[in-house]
């Protein structure tokens, strides 16, 4: 969700109010992926590197995010929206992990879209913490398989993702989930995030379902299993 920032800017107002107007926007697009019965939507919110920004900053996005589960989260459990979490919120307040587990268990019999929050997280990061559990459970190298790593990561349980879109105009993953992105399809629009909507997201699907997914085959086999 890139670009809070220089849609402040060019509005002449201070950093904090694009990142309010991001936040609004998540109601918007969640209720878009909604009607378009996207099962899962993963939104990167919080970038490891992130917290190198100004203090003001930081604590200024903590106090958004804690705003949001206050505000949002009974609405969520109202519209069947299962809430999770990947990153390593270790490193939150007390107060914040006790309310993200909280809008967690209070959305966890949800059976409709699952909203991620990607907080504190970064891909690599999550490698090595997935690496070191394994290890601590015993796995031994020969025993190793693709299932039984992405077991041990942040999003265990979940698909990997169809459709990345990055808003704000920048051509980088920006660590965001390097294990789980490997035939990822990657859609790049120069909107910033507070102006992304619904028909932004069409577009995007529409450019999505026009993508030919092959994981490593030729076009031809490809069309040929879809014709079998």
């Amino acid at each position: 969700m890139d670009g809070n920032g220089r849609w402040a800017q060019n509005r002449g107002l201070a950093r904090y109010k694009g990142h309010e107007a991001g936040t609004e926007n998540v109601r918007t697009i969640l209720k878009a992926a909604q009607k378009l019965k996207i099962p899962y939507l993963t939104l990167y919110a919080l970038s490891t590197e992130n917290l190198n920004r100004p203090v003001a900053e930081v604590e200024g996005l903590f106090r958004l995010l804690d705003r949001f589960l206050t505000d949002e989260v009974e609405e969520l459990a109202r519209n069947n929206v299962k809430l999770g979490v990947i990153g390593d919120t270790g490193r939150f307040s007390a107060h914040l992990q006790d309310r993200l587990k909280w809008a967690q268990d209070h959305t966890a019999s949800s059976k409709g879209i699952q909203m991620t929050l990607a907080l504190n997280y970064g891909g690599r990061d999550e490698i090595l913490r997935a690496a070191a559990k394994a290890m601590q459970a015993g796995l031994k190298p020969d025993e190793l398989t693709p299932e039984k790593f992405s077991a041990n990561l942040d999003t265990a349980g979940m698909p990997d993702p169809d459709l990345l879109i990055r808003t704000g105009g920048e051509q980088r993953l920006s660590n965001l989930l390097l294990w789980q992105m490997a035939y990822t399809e990657i859609y790049f629009c120069d909107t910033l995030w507070p102006d992304f909507n619904a028909a932004e997201l069409d577009r995007a699907i529409s450019w999505f379902t026009g993508r030919e997914r092959r994981y490593g085959k030729t076009g031809e086999q490809v069309r040929k299993e879809k014709s079998a």
